[in-house]
C-alpha cells in the first residue's frame, strides 16, 4: 500500500488512523495522477484491480503542473493543503471497506468539501451514514482544529450547508448507481437529513508535540461536543511531519518530476 495506516482509539472521545508514508515514491506518482486526471486509475489500484495506466500529455502536464506552484507572494499554503487533500483521499481509499467516495478535487480553489465518504449497506440498498472530510495541513494543529475545525462542524450538526450536502450526495450516488441497482437514491438522501446519519473525518498535519498518543487525544478535545453521540461519529487522522513546509516542497518536486515522466515531456 501506498501508506501504512495505524488504528487508533481515543475511548468514547474519537477512532481513527495515524497514517505514514510507506513509498514516497509511489505516493507521489498516484498523486500526479490524480494531478493529470486520472483519479479513476488510482482508485482501481487501491481496490487492488490491475489496469492499463492512461497516458498522459504535453497539455495534461502543463495543467497539472500549475496546480504545484506557489501563490505569487510565495504562499505555499494553498499548494500544500490540496497535496494534503490529495494524501488524505488515498488514505481513505486505502480503508473505506465497500464505501463510496467522491472524486478528489482536481483545483485549489474549490469552496465544497474537502471530501465526502458514502457508507452503504450490505446488501447495497441504502446508505448508513455521509463521511465529511475536514482535511487541514498546517504548523498549528491544535488551535486550527479549535478555530476553523469544530465551528464547521456545529454548523453542519445545526444544519447549516444542508443543501450543499445533499447535492454532493445525489451526486456520488449518481455516479456509482450501476454498482447499487437497487438503491433508491432519493430514500437514500432523505436518510443523510437525519442528524445521526452525519459523521466526520478530520484529518491534520502534527509535528513531534502531538505525536505521543496522549497528547494526540488532546489534539481532539471536545470533538465530542461539536457532534455528540456514538464514537462512530468522529473519525481522527493524522500524519507526522518533522516539518510541514519543507516536506511538502519536496514532495511537489517529487510529483512535478512524476507528472513529466508519465507524460513524457
Amino acid at each position: 500500500m501506498t501508506l501504512v495506516l495505524k488504528q487508533i482509539d481515543h475511548d468514547n472521545l474519537c477512532h481513527g488512523w495515524e497514517w505514514e508514508v510507506q513509498d514516497i515514491d509511489i505516493l507521489a506518482e498516484r498523486v500526479a495522477r490524480v494531478a493529470l486526471g486520472q483519479y479513476r486509475h488510482i482508485a482501481q489500484i487501491l481496490e487492488g484491480l490491475m489496469g492499463t495506466a492512461p497516458a498522459g500529455s504535453a497539455q495534461h502536464a502543463a495543467d497539472a503542473l500549475k496546480k504545484l506552484k506557489v501563490a505569487k507572494n510565495g504562499d505555499p499554503w494553498h499548494r500544500d493543503g490540496w497535496l494534503f487533500q490529495m494524501i488524505s483521499w488515498i488514505a481513505a481509499n486505502q480503508e473505506k471497506q465497500g464505501a463510496v467516495l467522491a472524486p478528489p478535487h482536481i483545483f485549489h480553489a474549490h469552496k465544497g468539501f474537502d471530501g465526502m465518504q458514502l457508507e452503504i449497506s450490505c446488501d447495497g440498498k441504502s446508505v448508513i451514514a455521509v463521511v465529511i472530510f475536514e482535511d487541514k495541513a498546517t504548523e498549528k494543529a491544535r488551535r486550527t482544529i479549535k478555530r476553523d475545525v469544530w465551528p464547521d462542524i456545529v454548523d453542519l450538526e445545526a444544519g447549516g450547508r444542508i443543501a450543499e450536502l445533499t447535492h454532493e450526495a445525489s451526486a456520488i450516488l449518481e455516479r456509482q448507481q450501476h454498482l447499487y441497482p437497487d438503491l433508491d437514491i432519493d430514500d437514500a438522501i432523505d436518510r443523510i437529513l437525519w442528524q445521526e446519519a452525519r459523521r466526520y473525518r478530520v484529518s491534520i498535519s502534527i509535528d513531534d508535540k502531538h505525536k505521543p498518543g496522549d497528547q494526540r487525544k488532546k489534539l481532539f478535545k471536545h470533538y465530542d461536543a461539536s457532534a455528540d453521540g456514538d464514537v462512530v461519529r468522529r473519525r481522527a487522522e493524522t500524519m507526522h511531519f518533522d516539518d510541514l513546509r519543507e516536506w511538502m516542497a519536496n514532495f511537489s518536486d517529487l510529483v512535478a518530476e512524476k507528472i513529466k515522466a508519465i507524460a513524457n515531456v
